[in-house]
């Protein structure tokens, strides 16, 4: 069974590492690597060379990202996306494509194969992230897609309530938890050595993203954030860089700036990689910023997370999150309350939502079970009885 798997930036690819390597070992499989959009961007830091450093063949490498981060431009993106995946699957020709999560350039690999009558196998769907156009995205995929991997409970039961057949939705936990339950992660003195940079419990661990659907500009709002780090002298941080959604470029010139103006106490990255990243969660004081990887990885090494806006508006929560307005006094209040020692109590009695660490395993079982017998790609809506 040929499995294609796309992936087209760095946090995805993170996450789908694990599949993607017991995909390449496993002698029924035979995986079809296709590479897009930030990883071959020299902007975003060639991260397809982290792909290849890993040990896997690229089979395809699809450019498709403008210059540009308007909307614009990221719908003329799509485009070319489009058009190129459309060659890229009649040569490979796979039996299944797996899609992770809510981007554009997933999109327009779904839509292919949809029209082109390949199967898709997603993951991560059934999720909430109200302040952003992925929430659309995401929703569209499921409904393109023929089998269905979902992290958590809730979010199963959300596939089932757009009209996917329970047979084919399954809660296998996040993969996320899994590279973190199984990876080895560098000490708190070998991050410090490769990164050149203190980590103590004054650390933030600092990601932000544009919110695509808000009416303040991402600009205004990440201003407000430096503003209030401004207020802790005390305070170092790591800046991973925003991705290439709408006005990314804007929050990033910011960040480069803000490290130029304090080099003591803050250093950027456009990709720290999975290892050193994963290694910066664990050893850092919290989590600040708007991305999913506050709200589903933070809690599984019991880090504490300041989150800001609506970006992730509609997720799971746990005890370690603290949800905050874009203003500046909501944010530093929020610094404040998770730095208190009554949140830390609150924090150490909260449980992980998302697994246990074999979910990589669960899919490639389930995609084999599923595919021994001719699947029927004419589905039909599943209606809950109210």
């Amino acid at each position: 069974m040929r499995i294609c798997v796309l992936t087209g930036t760095r946090a995805e690819y993170g996450l789908l590492k694990p599949l993607i390597k017991k995909i390449s070992l496993d002698n029924e499989l035979e995986l079809k690597l296709v590479v897009t959009a930030m990883h071959l961007s020299t902007e975003f830091g060639l991260t397809y060379k982290e792909i290849e450093e890993d040990g896997f063949n690229i089979d395809e490498k699809v450019e498709m990202l403008l210059s540009s981060d308007t909307s614009t431009s990221i719908v003329k993106s799509m485009g070319l996306g489009l058009i190129s995946f459309a060659d890229v699957l009649e040569r490979i020709k796979p039996d299944l494509i797996v899609i992770l999560g809510d981007r554009y350039e997933a999109l327009a690999m779904a839509e292919a194969a949809m029209i082109m009558k390949i199967p898709i196998a997603h993951i991560h769907g059934g999720e909430l992230t109200e302040g952003a156009f992925d929430d659309a995205i995401r929703h569209s995929i499921t409904k393109m897609s023929y089998i269905h991997f979902a992290c958590a409970e809730e979010y199963k039961k959300r596939i089932i309530q757009l009209g996917e057949d329970p047979v084919r939705v399954f809660n296998v936990g996040a993969l996320g938890a899994e590279n973190i339950k199984n990876l080895k992660l560098l000490t708190k003195e070998q991050l410090e050595a490769v990164i050149d940079f203190k980590v103590t419990n004054k650390t933030a661990l600092i990601t932000y993203h544009p919110v695509t659907l808000d009416e303040a500009s991402p600009k205004e709002q990440f201003a407000n954030l430096l503003k209030v780090l401004d207020k802790f002298q005390d305070l170092n941080m790591i800046f991973t860089k925003a991705n290439a959604d709408t006005n990314g470029r804007e929050i990033n010139k910011m960040i480069d700036q803000y490290v130029i103006e304090n080099p003591k106490k803050a250093i950027a990255f456009t990709s720290m990689g999975q290892m050193k990243y994963l290694s910066a969660m664990k050893h850092c004081g919290f989590v600040l910023g708007n991305s999913s990887s506050g709200i589903i990885e933070a809690p599984i090494f019991k880090k504490p997370t300041v989150n800001i806006g609506d970006r992730q508006k509609g997720r799971l929560r746990t005890a370690s999150i603290i949800d905050c307005d874009i203003d500046i006094n909501s944010i530093y209040e929020a610094i404040k309350k998770m730095m208190s020692d009554e949140f830390i109590i609150k924090m150490q009695k909260m449980s992980d939502p998302y697994g246990e660490g074999n979910t990589s395993s669960s899919i490639i079982d389930i995609i084999k079970r599923t595919f021994k017998e001719t699947i029927e790609l004419k589905k039909s809506f599943y209606d809950i009885n109210f």
